[in-house]
């Protein structure tokens, strides 16, 4: 991958020699609180995006994909664009149930949050919403130093009933900003299985929000299981201007691959 040093960087943490304020719970909460509110849009988003999957001994796999989200109605669609043999293909969720469509097959399959987003090793909640503060409950770590940042670092562990993807999270916050730098995800073992890296976030204004909505410039996810397996993704273009009044239907998906 390119820019490998920034990703080397970022996994490098370091004690700070001050000591670390201790983290209230409540102060946890609207620290996450802030990151889900942050990335909400309180209308609608759409956004281009470039994912390059690397894995051993095979050649590199670029797809494009379309984020589609409504986020007064928890609405999420992904439409892949490229390459050929991918276009149409897509994933809805629809009463929190993920529903992938293949047009090759005419077929809707449930899915869930373990899904690997197109073969890659993004998933779901790569592209959605953030609802950390709604799913999880944190503790804190302490802070470490992350590259040239200062980190405030908590352990998530999800709320009982609720269905995710990563039972257990480690998150990085930069301690200025409060945007997220690093994300490891744990099984309920305890087994580390995915590594997230965010080198850069981007902002812009809402006109619904009337506020800035932030997003991540670019995500570098790293297989903790295959080691080898490593992806990308580039968020290329966002526009927050209202979508289609009845976009997130089957039968729309379904209309893209004719």
């Amino acid at each position: 991958m390119k820019r490998t040093a920034i990703a080397l960087l970022l996994t490098l943490t370091f004690p700070l020699t001050a000591a670390a304020a201790e983290l209230s719970a409540a102060d946890m909460l609207k620290i996450l609180a802030e990151i889900d509110d942050r990335q909400r849009n309180g209308g609608d988003y759409k956004a281009l995006c470039y994912l390059e999957q690397k894995e051993k001994d095979k050649a590199d796999i670029v797809r494009e994909l379309i984020v589609f989200r409504r986020d007064t109605d928890d609405k999420l669609m992904l439409l892949f664009t490229k390459p050929k043999s991918e276009e149409g293909k897509g994933y809805l969720r629809l009463d929190k149930n993920l529903w992938l469509y293949d047009p090759n097959t005419g077929k809707w399959d449930r899915s869930t949050e373990r899904e690997r987003i197109g073969g890659t090793n993004s998933r779901r909640s790569d592209f959605d919403e953030s609802r950390l503060a709604e799913e999880y409950v944190p503790t804190f770590d302490g802070e470490e130093k992350l590259g040239r940042y200062e980190a405030q670092v908590m352990t998530l562990k999800v709320k009982e009933g609720i269905d995710v993807a990563a039972p257990v999270i480690k998150m990085w916050v930069d301690k200025a900003t409060h945007n997220v730098l690093k994300r490891q995800e744990f099984a309920l073992s305890g087994r580390l299985t995915r590594t997230a890296l965010y080198p850069r976030w981007q902002k812009m204004f809402s006109e619904s929000k009337k506020a800035d909505v932030w997003f991540p410039g670019e995500i570098r996810i790293f297989d903790e299981v295959e080691k080898s397996n490593s992806t990308l993704v580039l968020f290329k273009s966002v526009d927050l201007a209202a979508l289609e009044a009845n976009m997130f239907t089957k039968a729309w998906l379904e209309s893209k691959s004719r």
